[in-house]
């Protein structure tokens, strides 16, 4: 199953904090989480985070704002609804638009990259790396809000799709 993703995060070249995280999988399930752990106060003096990522986040009211821990445990249960102890071809493909950071911050989620659960891939794939293999470089707009990481992944997606879509026409 392919999982598209997105997070939004503060990072300082040291650390990587996670803001948010939106994923939607290929049969069309979506996960949504705010990160209520985050260092707001450092979030706060970032100025670019302040005007691109947090006009978009839901009210701290919402039910989207979790533990990290919580959020954490239920990304592994929505990335791996039914895995066993073995690797299976159901196992999650993970996709990313520039996925490095992405993939980092899903990882520390866990811990280390050593504790990523058994089943999620220690690699993102990166839909941008895509482009450059296939060579469509036309793509869609967003048709969301950029910097909601559930918007973004619900484009990472769509850019997916519109390229192998462009790759079976050629």
């Amino acid at each position: 199953m392919r999982y598209f993703y997105d997070t939004e995060f503060h990072e300082d070249g040291t650390t990587i904090d996670l803001i948010s995280i939106g994923i939607v999988a290929e049969d069309g399930r979506e996960y949504y989480a705010v990160n209520k752990d985050a260092d707001w106060d450092r979030i706060a003096d970032h100025q670019w985070l302040m005007w691109n990522v947090i006009p978009h986040l839901p009210l701290m009211t919402d039910p989207a704002w979790k533990p990290k821990a919580q959020i954490a445990r239920e990304v592994k249960e929505f990335l791996l609804p039914a895995h066993g102890p073995r690797p299976t071809p159901d196992d999650p493909e993970l996709w990313a638009w520039f996925c490095s950071y992405d993939h980092v911050v899903l990882a520390q989620l866990f811990g280390t990259m050593m504790d990523l659960p058994q089943g999620i891939p220690m690699y993102t794939n990166d839909v941008r790396s895509l482009v450059d293999w296939t060579g469509v470089e036309r793509l869609p707009k967003q048709a969301g809000t950029e910097h909601d990481a559930l918007a973004d992944a619900q484009h990472v997606k769509t850019m997916y799709e519109d390229i192998i879509r462009a790759q079976a026409d050629q």
